[in-house]
């Protein structure tokens, strides 16, 4: 497969790009700057915004499926109390419509897209101490989570929302707890194991038109 990953120098968007070539397939990493670390024969880096229209309808033509991984690395107090400095707070939302818009336009139709556990399908199974973090600091991205969460449901790709919780940058790539009903089981999980669901879903008809709850593996 062709596969497109927006926002590939993200932490979930780095570990998706290497789940995918160990997978064997062909990978374009879009990126601001059109830099990327890893290097690969089957890896071509495209420079682009996601939140412009064109840039994204050139990156998503000729792809076989596309894996979304944006969001704002900026400090959330920051962004909260005085806006993101360097990336628009409607990135997810924005550049989420406008990947939609060029699959539909070239016939593009696995989408993958990674939001937030307590967004959505979830947003009821949220706990309290969570719920109020996201009331309190996180509250721009969230919204703009929602929105996004709305336009790929709306979309009638053969979408899949992952969602998972707290992330860590763990070395450790322990299978996920998954789930589609929104439960849980460690509230904290590696970039490194979503990266692997993003790159599984990517192919997977099981997840098609579904919300996944990524955390780590049950407490036994």
């Amino acid at each position: 497969m062709n596969v497109l990953v927006v926002g590939a120098t993200g932490g979930s968007g780095r570990a998706a790009v290497q789940q995918l070539l160990a997978r064997g397939h062909h990978v374009t990493a879009f990126t601001r700057s059109g830099q990327l670390a890893t290097e690969h024969a089957r890896l071509s880096v495209l420079r682009g915004d996601a939140t412009n229209q064109r840039d994204v309808e050139r990156a998503v033509q000729g792809k076989d499926a596309v894996v979304v991984t944006l969001g704002i690395t900026e400090n959330p107090f920051r962004v909260r109390f005085f806006g993101a400095a360097h990336t628009p707070t409607s990135v997810r939302s924005e550049g989420t419509r406008h990947v939609i818009a060029a699959m539909k336009k070239y016939g593009v139709r696995r989408l993958v897209v990674q939001t937030t556990y307590g967004v959505g399908e979830t947003r009821d199974k949220l706990g309290f101490v969570d719920s109020m973090f996201f009331k309190l600091l996180l509250k721009p991205q969230i919204v703009d989570s929602e929105l996004q969460n709305a336009e790929v449901t709306a979309s009638e790709l053969d979408w899949v929302l992952a969602q998972p919780v707290h992330l860590t940058d763990d070395a450790a790539d322990p299978a996920p707890f998954l789930s589609l009903e929104g439960e849980t089981g460690a509230m904290k999980v590696s970039r490194a194991s979503v990266g692997r669901f993003l790159a599984d879903a990517a192919q997977d008809a099981r997840y098609v038109r579904k919300s996944v709850a990524i955390s780590g593996p049950m407490q036994v």
